[in-house]
Formats: C-alpha cells, structure tokens, sequence
C-alpha cells in the first residue's frame, strides 16, 4: 500500500511534469538563486499592445537589476512555461486569442495545447508548483462590488487561502469593494501586509481607507513573517501591499466616480464574470485618456522592486534556516 506521504510526492511529481523552463529560469533554479513569478494576463487582457509588452521586458530588467531571476508565466503548446523568451512575450501580448487562465481553466487550456495567460490565482498555483515563493502582480481580484446580488468573487481570494506564494501588489484593484474583499481574506486566514504606509492600498490610488493587518517595510522583516508562518505548517499566502509611487497616484474623488460610470456600463451592456475587469480597466484609460495606464505601469514597475527585495530576503532565510 502507498503510504499518504508517498502519494502526496508522486501527485507533486506528476504535476511539475507539465512545467517547461526557460534557460535563464532553469538555471537560477539550479543554483538556488530567487525567482520572482510574474502573471501573464496583464500583458494579454491588462494593457493594449505595445505597452503591453514594453512594460513586462521593463518589469523583467528591474527584478533582474535588483538581483533577482524573473519568470514570467504563461500556457504556451500544452505547457506550464516558467520564464518566457522576447519572442514569447511578444506573442502573448498582440495574440486576440489568449484565454485568461484561473484555476478552473488551467485543465482545459493544457488539454488543448492552447494559449494561455495567467491571472493572479493561475499564476500562483504554477508558481508553487515551480518552488518559487514570490509573486509580483498589479492588484488582486477580491469581492465585487454588488457581489451580495452576482455572488461575484474572485478565485484570486481562494487561492490566497491556500496556495503558500507570498503575493506583492498595489492593493485590490479600486473597481471593487475593497472592504469586503479584506473580510473575506481575515476570513481565511490570509494576513495582509502592508509596506511604505499603514494602510492597505488600492491601486490607482495609495490610500483605501482600510488598515492592513500589519506594516513591514523592511524586506528581511518580512521574510522572517513570511518564513515562520509556513514554517509553522500554516499553509496558504501572504498578500504584501505597497502603494503606487506618490507622483503617478490619481485620486479616490475621480477614480470611483470613473468606476461607477464603467460598471453602469458593463451592466448595460451585459458584461458578467471574467470579462468585467478587462471591460472596466480598459473603460477607465479611455474615459482618462490614458493617465491610469501610466498609473498601471508605475505601479506595477514599484512592486516589482519591492518584490525582488522580498525575493532575495527569503532566499537569505532559507540558507540561514540550513546552516543551523
């Protein structure tokens, strides 16, 4: 008979089979230098083409600048790609034919041999799959607003819960209730950082009103956080806010005014589930003319460090827990 911990290796084993590496990924593996997973779904669905791509090569230097390894995400021929090439990431961002994976998709995209961008919960469950322990994104998915009537609540939330990533973002992206969504996280145990502020941000703007649960804005701090809560065996992430850089912050004021006007419109318009982010972000930078993009962008190049910090703290907590 297979004992429990057997089966538990030979499930692991047989899931990291999908997993293909890019060189430069495969050999900070190896050399147990950090990696810093990054989503895909914000070059296929979170910016248009060509900042799209631009943004993520740029997003790529920084980790790399800052002494990390990036690896970019993605479903590409019926693999798990872990660290895209130029020519990879191009194609991800001008393709009009990238289904946006979740949990429930990552089946059927590999079944099919299709193409396929991560979001924050698809991205975090390759990462943990991959062994790398930080995940840099824009801002989460959380509960919608108008959720107690569409039950509208991102799978990003679940996957927090118990998938072992720590998870760098700008807050929750601002389209949603932000309160909720910190309830529901509180909920399930998921502890919420915050970094360079008290509270917890909210993604074209530094501020959501909201305290996150504790303020860490050192790196090894936070790893020592991050390191005893898996060391304890308490299983699941960790959601680390930093706010976007002050000079490329918009205001509360516009931006849910903005909000409001673009999810009348989606409801208008029928527009339900998985396409409403995309809908909304994409209504807000044309109802801005363009200053949330660049908002986007600063934001998501400033997690970036953040995260390549936290990266190479936990790297350091590791060797350090094994010299002991």
């Amino acid at each position: 008979m297979i004992r429990t911990t057997e089966r538990i290796e030979m499930v692991a084993n047989l899931a990291r089979s999908w997993l293909s590496w890019s060189a430069p990924a495969a050999a900070a593996q190896a050399a147990g230098h950090p990696l810093v997973a990054l989503e895909s779904t914000i070059i296929a669905h979170g910016m248009p083409y060509p900042e799209n791509v631009r943004t993520a090569r740029e997003v790529e230097a920084l980790i790399r600048d800052a002494g990390a390894e990036p690896a970019t995400i993605a479903l590409i021929g019926g693999r798990i790609r872990i660290g895209l090439s130029d020519d990879e990431l191009e194609m991800i961002g001008r393709s009009d034919h990238v289904h946006k994976v979740s949990r429930r998709d990552l089946p059927a995209v590999l079944a099919s041999g299709g193409l396929g961008a991560t979001t924050v919960a698809g991205t975090m469950i390759c990462a943990a799959l991959a062994g790398i322990e930080v995940f840099v994104t824009g801002g989460i998915g959380g509960v919608h607003r108008g959720a107690q009537d569409t039950f509208d609540i991102s799978a990003d939330l679940q996957e927090l819960a118990k998938t072992s990533v720590a998870v760098i973002c700008a807050g929750a992206k601002s389209i949603l209730d932000i309160g909720l969504t910190l309830e529901y996280l509180e909920t399930h145990g998921v502890p919420v950082l915050s970094c360079e502020q008290d509270n917890f941000a909210a993604f074209y703007t530094r501020d959501s009103g909201f305290r996150a649960d504790f303020r860490m804005d050192d790196a090894a701090e936070q790893a020592r956080f991050i390191r005893t809560k898996w060391d304890l065996g308490l299983d699941g992430g960790v959601v680390l806010s930093t706010p976007v850089p002050e000079a490329a912050a918009m205001s509360s004021e516009e931006i849910d005014a903005l909000t409001q006007h673009a999810l009348d419109e989606a409801a208008a318009q029928g527009i339900t589930g998985k396409a409403v982010t995309p809908f909304l972000l994409a209504r807000i930078k044309a109802l801005t003319g363009g200053r949330s993009l660049a908002t986007n962008i600063a934001l998501v190049k400033h997690n970036a460090e953040v995260g390549a910090r936290l990266a190479l703290a936990l790297a350091r907590s590791k060797r350090g827990a094994s010299a002991v």
